[in-house]
């Protein structure tokens, strides 16, 4: 074969590597490229006018996650006056229910989402989306008194909660009654900086029995989050990755351990047109991812805990 021939077929067969390496890369590269534009499209009113792009929190949204909460809050109210069924996975049929404790005490987290109906009726919600979701976790060799301190060690939740909750402090404190900051520091396709206050208030049911109630009253979205330049967005006048954010918590000491159940209720804005891909896996998914970690990160803080005592 000849040299000319050699050095022919050499050169077809690095091209034919490169159009090879292209086409694997393209998609990747194609991807950045579009996330980078679109972000550039959010970014740029930002910087030319001084306000977000993006819509407020409107009148009519804020009131229809007002009726939800007051909703939600009647029916958490009546379980616990009941007092039976205090762990979702407790209203499954028999086998069900079976199957949902023996997976709790495999180590699982039993989710599900939520939908609080007025009169039988889904609440509209004009701008904004309504996340509900519960979760429950086992806890075994547990007691009630040491899941209570880690719930309310605020000062350490950046420790137990971490990279979730980036910075935390207990402001103060009257008995059973906590004001707390929080910053969340969440990432799906975009990272979400969230500066958080909330108000939470502890409740002693019954000997191994505890539940609280939690209410963001201030949240607002932190931009270029550590660095010189940080600044806060007037809340309800930003990106709308979180403008309400309701906590209930239930723990109930049984079966050599403690059972703890979480559910949040959370208000979001609306999917924009042409950013879903970008937007929707954040403001969907992250409820349930978050609630998921934070049920796992109690249950991890609290067995360190049992452990160093």
């Amino acid at each position: 074969m000849s040299a000319l021939r050699i050095t022919s077929l050499v050169q077809s067969e690095r091209f034919a590597r490169q159009v090879k390496a292209i086409n694997y890369t393209a998609p990747r590269v194609i991807a950045f490229l579009l996330a980078a534009l679109a972000l550039q499209q959010i970014s740029a009113p930002v910087a030319q006018a001084g306000e977000p792009a993006l819509p407020k929190l409107k009148t009519e949204t804020q009131g229809a996650f007002e009726r939800y909460l007051t909703l939600a809050e009647a029916r958490n109210e009546g379980e616990l006056r009941r007092g039976t069924h205090l762990m979702w996975v407790d209203g499954l049929p028999e086998e069900q229910r079976a199957e949902a404790y023996a997976a709790l005490k495999r180590g699982e987290v039993k989710m599900r989402r939520l939908e609080i109906f007025d009169s039988d009726k889904s609440i509209p919600c004009p701008g904004g989306m309504i996340h509900h979701w519960t979760g429950v976790v086992f806890i075994p060799g547990a007691k009630l008194e040491e899941v209570l301190g880690v719930l309310e060690d605020y000062d350490r939740h950046s420790a137990y909660y971490a990279p979730d909750v980036e910075q935390s402090k207990l402001e103060s404190r009257e008995g059973d009654h906590f004001r707390v900051f929080l910053r969340f520091r969440r990432h799906k396709v975009i990272t979400v900086v969230l500066n958080t206050e909330h108000e939470v208030r502890y409740f002693r049911d019954a000997p191994g029995r505890a539940h609280s109630r939690s209410s963001a009253v201030r949240i607002a979205e932190v931009v270029n989050a550590g660095k010189s330049d940080e600044r806060e967005k007037t809340p309800g006048n930003d990106d709308g990755f979180m403008w309400r954010m309701e906590t209930w918590w239930r723990m109930e000491e049984r079966h050599g351990g403690v059972y703890v159940q979480s559910e949040v209720a959370s208000l979001t804005r609306d999917i924009p047109t042409g950013l879903g891909w970008m937007i929707k896996p954040f403001v969907t998914d992250i409820p349930k991812e978050s609630l998921t970690f934070t049920l796992q990160a109690t249950r991890k803080a609290a067995e360190a805990l049992r452990t160093r005592r």
